[in-house]
């Protein structure tokens, strides 16, 4: 049992999963401004569904990618906020966002809104982080004066 308990443990401290709750935790702060934004185009403003979604996640991207390069790839960033890494950023989240909006509207005709959006959120988190893990922020590192990918291809 021992073993099994030091297995899990080593798991849950892994570096993997401690940026995800990094992410996590960084996401909601984003979650309740993309919520926040979402909620006043949709209901206040009276905004279609969609262009509702798409400003409240523009506003909610900008955030994220400016938490996420000082605390959760800190170490990949450098804590170095670069125009080139904030467009690669938002690139790699249009698949969030696409499978966040396809979430929120399909579900939106089986549940009420807010909850749909809600939904929404966790499918778009899940495309999210592996883009940021795996694409945005990939390690990288000094060999002869040039940076390169310490992850292989």
């Amino acid at each position: 049992m021992n073993t099994l308990f030091g297995q899990v443990f080593a798991f849950l401290c892994s570096p993997t999963i401690r940026k995800m709750v990094s992410f996590a935790m960084v996401g909601v702060a984003n979650v309740l401004v993309d919520f926040g934004v979402f909620a006043f185009a949709y209901k206040l403003l009276g905004m279609p569904l969609v262009p509702s979604n798409v400003v409240a996640w523009l506003v909610a991207v900008s955030g994220s990618y400016v938490m996420n390069t000082m605390i959760t790839f800190r170490h990949e960033s450098g804590r170095i906020l670069r125009r080139e890494d904030y467009l690669k950023f938002v690139a790699s989240g249009i698949l969030g966002v696409f499978l966040a909006t396809t979430t929120l509207v399909a579900l939106s005709y089986f549940v009420e809104v807010l909850v749909a959006k809600l939904v929404s959120i966790l499918v778009g988190f899940a495309a999210n982080f592996s883009m940021s893990h795996f694409v945005v922020f990939r390690p990288k590192g000094p060999i002869d004066g040039k940076l390169i990918d310490r992850r292989g291809a």
